[in-house]
C-alpha cells in the first residue's frame, strides 16, 4: 500500500504489433521489454499486485518470469490496435478485483516501449498523485522545440501548404515558442474513481511529472536501436 492506497500495476502488453512484430518481446539491454517493466514493478514494495494484460501466451510467459502475475488473457474484443488504454485498464482493474476479491484505490500503467523507467520515476508519479489531490497524473517529457505545434505545417491532397496552427506564422525564433510536452510512457498513476466513474485515464483533475533526460519510446526499429546505444553508452 502507499499511504493506506491499495495499488493495482498494470502492464499492458498485446501480442500485435504493426510497426515491430512481437513488440514487446524485443529486447534492449539484452531484456525483453516486458521484462524490463516486470523488474521495475517488482522494485516496488509498496505495490500490492502488479499484472500483466496480455492477449499473447508467450508474453504471459516471459512477464511471468519477469515477476508479473498473468491471472488472466486479455479477449479478443479489447487487443485490437484501436483500443484505449482506458478499456485496457478498465478490464484488467475489473477482473482483479473480482479475482483478489479487493477494491484497488489507484491503477499504475506501466507501458514496455518505455523502457527508460526507473523505480524513482513511479514512485515519483505515485507521490505526486497523493500529495496533489489529483485524479490522475502523467509522466511527461519536453518536446523538442523543432517538433513544437506552431512550427508544423500541413499538406493539401493537391501538394497546398499552410501552417497546421495559424499562429505559426508569427514565429520567427524558437526563443517565441512556450514549452510543451508528450507523453513518455513512463508511468501514470490513476485512481479508481477516475477510471470508474469518470471512464478517464485523465479526469478533471490531472497532474503532471516531467522526466528529464534521453528516454526512448519504441515505435519502430530504430527506436529499439536508439534505446540500446543509450544502454550501450551508459555502460561506457
Amino acid at each position: 500500500m502507499f499511504e493506506g492506497r491499495r495499488v493495482l500495476v498494470v502492464v499492458p502488453a498485446r501480442g500485435g504489433s504493426k510497426g515491430v512484430k512481437l513488440k514487446n518481446l524485443r529486447e534492449v539491454g539484452g531484456v525483453p521489454l516486458v521484462a524490463l517493466a516486470g523488474h521495475v514493478a517488482k522494485a516496488l514494495p509498496w505495490v500490492d499486485r502488479a499484472i500483466v494484460s496480455t492477449d499473447h501466451e508467450g508474453i504471459a510467459k516471459v512477464a511471468e518470469e519477469a515477476g508479473l502475475a498473468c491471472p488472466f488473457l486479455r479477449p479478443e474484443d479489447i487487443s485490437g490496435a484501436i483500443i484505449s488504454d482506458w478499456q485496457v485498464l478498465i478490464h484488467a482493474l475489473t477482473e482483479m478485483e473480482r479475482i483478489d476479491a479487493v477494491t484497488y484505490d489507484v491503477v499504475i500503467m506501466l507501458q514496455p516501449t518505455s523502457p527508460g523507467r526507473t523505480p524513482e520515476h513511479v514512485t515519483a508519479t505515485m507521490e505526486h498523485l497523493v500529495k496533489g489531490g489529483f485524479d490522475a497524473v502523467w509522466t511527461l517529457s519536453e518536446t523538442d522545440s523543432k517538433a513544437h505545434p506552431l512550427k508544423q505545417l500541413n499538406v493539401s491532397p493537391e501538394g497546398g501548404l499552410s501552417y497546421y496552427d495559424p499562429a505559426g506564422a508569427k514565429i520567427i525564433a524558437r526563443q517565441q515558442l512556450t514549452p510543451v510536452h508528450h507523453r513518455n510512457g513512463i508511468a501514470y498513476a490513476i485512481t479508481r474513481q477516475c477510471l470508474v466513474d469518470q471512464k478517464s485515464i485523465m479526469g478533471a483533475k490531472p497532474g503532471a511529472v516531467v522526466v528529464e533526460g534521453n528516454l526512448p519510446n519504441i515505435d519502430t526499429e530504430l527506436d529499439l536501436d536508439w534505446a540500446n546505444f543509450l544502454i550501450a553508452r551508459g555502460k561506457d
